[in-house]
């Protein structure tokens, strides 16, 4: 590619992935995508799967950049890459934090800006940094106080009730969405400290273990553990999120004053909340950018800016603009060998396997609105797989909005998982503020406001039991197909929304035209449709 500066970002630890930046060419996925296994380490499925859709060979590759969590890389690590015929002066590591900066600063677009990062653990024990970025670099300003054990962080202590609680640590989005079903002030005991900018939790070891020995010392009863159907759990859920909350707002508010700045962007595990995220930028005011990929899933993406910042001597700029797709695309040859059950196309069917028949369509979007108006579910495919955690109209299944039993359906038959947990809305951009209590675009799902009291009832299966709802706003220029969906099923049904979410069972989201043609036939998915113009539809639907 000539002279233009090409960087390579691969991630050690879990959510392992890989991410190529050739100039204004961005290629990054998750190595789960890949090898079908959720939160998997690892990346060398995904570093031949970017190289090959960037078209690129290791040779032309002028840096390689590595990050991990927990103890920092040797400054010898190579990865093994050297075997590859990769000289190892061009492969370095950068810290675990500042990779997320990286990622959240430079997909911002903004010219200066404050970063948070807060996550569950990075390099050393961090789980709190902060920085000021601009063009010409990334300064660290503080972050959680040397020596304060991991377990006194935002991200770890919430990790430690989302064991409790009966989840993986992976799943503290079920701990924030139980919450909503608890009473926050029935614990009146503070979990955080925050003085200035500085986090000091009161747990002392990480876990369930540690939340257990803070409960002993200060009489807290924390009820049965691994029980989060009872009372007192969501009462814990509830308490956590508001602690949480709280202490994010106090950060925030500290440092945008300190450095006068209210260009926010904030990354790291803990910006997945986006309950706590609609809390920052309310009561802080903050300009608050948070990047789909903002967990570590957005790792390798931030070593790649990184590495082109090192190549250099500039921060690049690559704003999103209202989409996540950094994976390849699809072919219809490759979507037909997939519909044809063809072995070529990497098809692993599972059982019970339920047949279908499919067809041409000249407008599949219409197709796909019309399906979901007759109350079918659907799952729909488009272009460039989402690199972060949440599907946004590229890997989704589609619902009707309008009925709260659609939820449950989705809940019991195709998702398999708990009840509680909501589903997000993908509203036309251009309705939004008549059907959400927003005033700007939320194209990611990352923040969480509420449905305006008189469409609740139009919007059952969406809307949380607080009345608030996991947002996108959908853009006519960068979604014309999803956007194109969305406005005739609201000339269908009068709502122009569309309940959205990932495309998966218990699996990671599919990425391949065959993933999504296995999972389609393996689920209760009425019907499956690609934007390039296959619709295929279950026998007898």
């Amino acid at each position: 590619m000539g002279d233009t500066p090409i960087a390579v970002g691969l991630n050690l630890g879990h959510d392992g992935g890989c991410a190529v930046v050739a100039g204004d060419q961005v290629v990054a996925i998750a190595e789960e995508r890949l090898n079908r296994a959720r939160y998997s380490g690892g990346w060398q499925a995904a570093l031949a799967y970017c190289l090959d859709a960037a078209d690129l060979t290791l040779a032309e590759v002028g840096i390689v950049v590595f990050s991990c969590v927990g103890p920092r890389l040797e400054d010898a690590f190579t990865g093994g890459l050297e075997r590859y015929g990769v000289d190892p002066r061009r492969i370095v590591s950068v810290d675990h934090h500042m990779s997320h900066a990286y990622g959240a600063f430079c997909l911002s677009g903004a010219d200066e800006a404050l970063v948070v990062v807060a996550d569950g653990s990075g390099n050393d024990h961090q789980t709190e940094s902060y920085f000021l970025a601009d063009r010409t670099g990334l300064t660290r300003v503080g972050g959680n106080r040397a020596g304060r054990p991991r377990a006194g962080g935002i991200g770890a202590t919430y990790e430690a009730v989302t064991n409790w609680l009966g989840f993986d640590g992976q799943e503290s989005g079920k701990t924030m969405a139980l919450a909503s079903y608890g009473d926050p002030k029935a614990i009146d005991l503070p979990l955080f400290d925050v003085i200035d900018a500085h986090v000091e939790g009161h747990l002392e070891r990480t876990h369930d273990r540690g939340l257990a020995e803070f409960a002993a010392a200060s009489g807290l009863d924390l009820g049965r553990p691994y029980a989060w159907s009872e009372p007192r759990a969501r009462d814990l859920a509830a308490w956590v999120q508001a602690q949480t909350e709280d202490a994010l707002v106090g950060v925030v508010t500290h440092l945008m004053a300190e450095h006068r700045q209210t260009n926010v962007c904030f990354s790291g595990g803990v910006a997945m909340n986006c309950v706590a995220n609609e809390a920052i930028r309310r009561r802080t005011g903050a300009n608050l950018f948070v990047p789909p990929p903002a967990s570590d899933r957005g790792q390798a993406l931030g070593n790649a800016l990184c590495g082109i910042h090192q190549l250099t001597g500039s921060v690049p700029s690559l704003p999103l603009v209202g989409r996540d797709s950094f994976g390849r695309t699809y072919t219809d040859d490759e979507i037909h060998l997939a519909l044809r059950r063809h072995p070529f196309s990497g098809l692993a069917e599972r059982h019970p396997h339920r047949p279908f028949a499919y067809r041409r369509e000249s407008d599949p979007a219409v197709a796909a609105a019309e399906l979901i108006a007759q109350g079918k579910l659907i799952g729909w495919f488009d272009g460039g797989s989402e690199l972060g955690a949440r599907a946004l109209g590229s890997r989704s299944i589609l619902a009707d909005p309008r009925q709260e039993a659609t939820r449950d359906v989705l809940n019991t038959r195709v998702k398999h998982r708990e009840f509680f947990r909501p589903f997000a809305p993908a509203v036309l951009d251009e309705h939004a503020g008549t059907w959400f209590e927003i005033d700007r675009a939320s194209p990611y799902m990352l923040f969480a406001p509420q449905v305006r009291a008189p469409h609740r009832d139009q919007l059952a299966a969406v809307t949380h039991v607080d009345g608030s709802a996991r947002v996108q706003t959908v853009d006519r220029t960068v979604h014309p197909a999803f956007h194109r969906l969305i406005a005739r099923l609201g000339d269908l049904t009068g709502v122009p929304v569309v309940l959205n979410t990932s495309f998966n069972d218990t699996e990671p989201i599919v990425e391949t035209p065959a993933h999504a043609v296995a999972t389609f036939c393996h689920t209760d998915l009425d019907a499956l449709v690609f934007s390039s113009g296959f619709v295929a539809v279950k026998t007898g639907v």
